[in-house]
C-alpha cells in the first residue's frame, strides 16, 4: 500500500504528536493492508503475549472482538491468532461471533494456538500454519489439572461435586469442538472420523502431555484442514514479520493483549509475570 505515511511524500493526517505516539501500530496496521493485498482476504488479529504475562482467552475479550469483526467489510477474513489458551465460556463466545460474522474464515497461527486457542482455530474453514506453528491438544484443566485425571482419580479421592464439574467441562470443550468441525472442515467426513480427531485432541490417550505440540504435518494426519506455508514464501515472510512486531510492542509497551484490524485497534495492560 502506498496511500499514506511513511510511504509517501505527504506528511501524515494526524497531528505530528500523536502520529509518533502511535506509530508502532500504524506501522502494523501498514503491513497488515500489505497481507491483505496479497490473500485478497481482510485480516484481523487477536495477540496476547504468552512469553510475559499471563493473559487468557476470557469473558472481557468479546467486546474488542465484536468491534474488531464489526468492522470488517470483507467475508473473507484471515484470523492471525497467538494464545496459550484460556476459558471454554470465552472460547465459545468468540467461536459464536466468528461463526456469525462470516462463513469464510481461515485461522492463521503464525507461533502457537494452544488449548482453547486450537478449539478457536477449528472455527475455520482452514489453517495456516508454517514449520513455527504448532497446535495443542484441548483437554481442560482444573485448576492447573487435567479434567480427565480428576474424572479418572481412585474412587473416594475426590468429592462428588468436583467429578460432575470436571465431567461436564470434558463434555462442554469436545461438543463445541465437535460442533465447530462437523459444520466446518471437516463437514465432508464422516461422524465417526469427526469424532475420532477430537477423541484424540481432547484425552490423554494420544497427546499425554497438555503442552504436546502439534505441527502442521501432524495436524493434517488428524484430517484438520491445513495450509503450510514454506519460511521462504513471500506471504509468510509477511505474517512472520508482523507476528514479531507484536511479540515485540507488546513487550516494550506492557501489553498482554492486542486485538487489531487495518483500522480498529485496541490493547489490555496486565500485570507481568513475576521474574
Amino acid at each position: 500500500m502506498t496511500d499514506c505515511f511513511p510511504r509517501t511524500s505527504d506528511t501524515p493526517n494526524q497531528s505530528p504528536l500523536y502520529w509518533v505516539q502511535n506509530k508502532d501500530r500504524y506501522l502494523r496496521q501498514l503491513l497488515i493492508k500489505d497481507i491483505e493485498t496479497v490473500t485478497g482476504r481482510e485480516l484481523v488479529v487477536y495477540f496476547t503475549d504468552c512469553d510475559n504475562t499471563n493473559a487468557q482467552i476470557d469473558q472481557s475479550d468479546d467486546v474488542a472482538f465484536h468491534e474488531l469483526l464489526d468492522k470488517t467489510k470483507n467475508k473473507a477474513i484471515d484470523l492471525l491468532l497467538e494464545t496459550n489458551g484460556g476459558f471454554t465460556d470465552a472460547t465459545e463466545k468468540i467461536c459464536s461471533l466468528l461463526r456469525q460474522t462470516t462463513d469464510d474464515l481461515r485461522v492463521i497461527v503464525p507461533r502457537r494456538a494452544k488449548s482453547n486457542g486450537t478449539v478457536i482455530a477449528l472455527c475455520g474453514k482452514s489453517i495456516l500454519m508454517g514449520v513455527q506453528s504448532e497446535l495443542g491438544p484441548i483437554d481442560p484443566s482444573i485448576s492447573g489439572v487435567p479434567a480427565e485425571f480428576i474424572v479418572n482419580a481412585p474412587l473416594g479421592t475426590m468429592s462428588p461435586i468436583d467429578l460432575q464439574y470436571a465431567d461436564s467441562v470434558r463434555k462442554q470443550t469436545r461438543k463445541l469442538a465437535k460442533s465447530l468441525l462437523i459444520s466446518g472442515m471437516m463437514s465432508n467426513h464422516t461422524e465417526g472420523q469427526v469424532n475420532d480427531t477430537v477423541e484424540k485432541l481432547a484425552t490423554k490417550d494420544h497427546y499425554h502431555s497438555h503442552g504436546s505440540s502439534i505441527d502442521a504435518d501432524e495436524a493434517t494426519r488428524l484430517n484438520l484442514t491445513i495450509e503450510k506455508l514454506a519460511p521462504d514464501d513471500n506471504l509468510w515472510k509477511k505474517i512472520w514479520l508482523l507476528r514479531t512486531m507484536y511479540q515485540y510492542d507488546c513487550m516494550v509497551n506492557g501489553y498482554s493483549k492486542l486485538f487489531e484490524g487495518n483500522y480498529v485497534s485496541s490493547a489490555v495492560i496486565v500485570k507481568r509475570l513475576a521474574a
